[in-house]
């Protein structure tokens, strides 16, 4: 007699070998407009902090969790989120995450101060993780399995062109109207996306496994204590909180990775983590976000206050990273579903920390081609190396464990840039002037390492 902790889990239907003709181009369009929408809107607020903190009457330093509060919600969440994926179905979380988005959109433009900005900003988060956490799920099911990185390819194009206009869209919409109207443009947006995911999105398999209350409030406190404890640390505040916080994180975690062993269908991953091929591409993925925070984090500062360009020129200097990404997508794309990820993904990140390298080589009195083309080596770099791993993720997986594969994709992505932006911030205080020009170097240098642990997948296991 079987072991039902250790059974697979039960599905309503057999999943198709993806979609093909008009009803793939649909629900690619569906997928990658929800994308869009959630990750727009998770640096569009960056630019108009100042003015909120006027607005609002507060001070600067308050006025971050604006983006704080979006950036932890969605990461403590992911986890759980894409394991309510495989239940409820992730077409169905991904409408859900659209109306909380719009939802909380408006609560965001209708704010009068800053504590309700941010928690309105909070469950902005948690929409838009409703999204993120099943997207390169439904992107599998989309695809047949012999294409899966020319879907994943393509959804690496959106993320980069979402990540390059929320500046951009900010400053527009800014030059013309107050803070609020960033938030009121989720709403036509939204209304297009709502629309396109319950006409084109396909419906999958779902689980018939019971949701894992207890293990998503560990997944939730595990994640969120190590985040601001680590937080705390880099900005040397409250040492004795931050400690106290990063010591209850790993409480929690190890908790919940006890409590996780042998479920079907666990919050945390663990039958997934217990694969060689996906914890290398996990770690791959997750080294190749601190790199690249350490870049766009840092990157701003050495133009602003080091080479003193303004700050309109300072945005357009960054978008040559973004512009990078998506040249690298047509040849990846071709590539990606016939040659390892150990291959691509060691090239793509050898080649983002040449850039970066060139970038901390850069003249006393660069002119904008010197930056322009340094830049877009690293972001080119950048986008041939992450479809491949993304894919090296999903595939390691089987379609009852794609919500919890999906979700460690964004996990990956978040935990990288949560641990990045941590690393300039220890920069900076500890290195003062020097510090962005010091982050370039320790982006190559993880860069280099996420190559090297990489291309450790061409070693043949005995």
């Amino acid at each position: 007699m079987s072991d039902p902790a250790h059974s697979q889990p039960s599905f309503s239907s057999a999943p198709a070998d993806g979609l093909h003709g008009s009803a793939r181009a649909w629900a690619t369009f569906a997928v990658s407009l929800s994308v869009l929408l959630a990750l727009l809107d998770y640096a569009i607020a960056n630019v108009a902090l100042p003015d909120i903190a006027v607005d609002l009457k507060a001070s600067a330093s308050s006025s971050i969790w604006v983006v704080n509060a979006y950036q932890l919600a969605s990461l403590v969440s992911l986890l759980p989120l894409a394991a309510l994926g495989s239940k409820v179905g992730f077409a169905r979380l991904c409408r859900v995450g659209i109306v909380i988005f719009m939802a909380s959109s408006l609560l965001c433009a209708m704010a009068t101060s800053l504590p309700i900005l941010a928690g309105a900003r909070a469950v902005q988060g948690i929409g838009g993780a409703c999204i993120m956490s099943v997207n390169i799920a439904l992107v599998r099911f989309i695809y047949p399995h012999a294409e899966i990185g020319r879907g994943i390819a393509l959804n690496g194009v959106v993320v980069a062109v979402g990540v390059a206009l929320g500046p951009t869209a900010a400053a527009g919409i800014l030059s013309i109207a107050s803070w609020p109207w960033l938030f009121w443009i989720n709403l036509p947006l939204g209304a297009l996306a709502l629309f396109m995911a319950f006409k084109a999105l396909p419906q999958v398999p779902r689980s018939t496994q019971k949701t894992d209350v207890t293990g998503s409030a560990l997944c939730v406190l595990a994640l969120g204590a190590l985040v601001m404890g680590g937080d705390g640390l880099a900005h040397r505040s409250g040492w004795m909180m931050s400690v106290a916080l990063l010591v209850f994180g790993v409480a929690c975690g190890w908790l919940l990775v006890r409590r996780e062993r042998g479920v079907e269908q666990p919050i945390l991953p663990v039958d997934l983590l217990g694969k060689p091929d996906f914890t290398v591409a996990f770690v791959t993925g997750c080294l190749g976000f601190v790199a690249s925070n350490f870049y766009i984090v840092s990157m701003p500062f050495t133009l602003h206050d080091e080479l003193g360009l303004g700050s309109a020129l300072t945005g357009l200097l960054i978008t040559p990273w973004p512009i990078g990404i998506m040249c690298a997508a047509p040849i990846v794309r071709r590539v990606a579903d016939s040659v390892s990820a150990g291959v691509l993904s060691s090239i793509g990140l050898a080649v983002t920390a040449t850039g970066f390298l060139l970038l901390w080589l850069l003249p006393a009195h660069p002119s904008v081609f010197d930056i322009v083309w340094r830049t877009w080596i690293a972001g080119w770099g950048f986008g041939f190396f992450q479809p491949p791993n993304n894919r090296a993720m999903m595939v390691s997986a089987s379609h009852a464990r794609a919500g919890g594969a999906s979700g460690m994709v964004q996990v990956a992505r978040q935990a990288g840039q949560a641990i990045g932006a941590m690393g300039v911030a220890a920069f900076f205080v500890q290195f003062a002037h020097e510090g962005p020009r010091n982050c370039l170097i320790a982006g190559a240098c993880v860069a280099i390492t996420a190559a090297a642990l990489s291309a450790s997948r061409l070693i043949q296991r005995v």
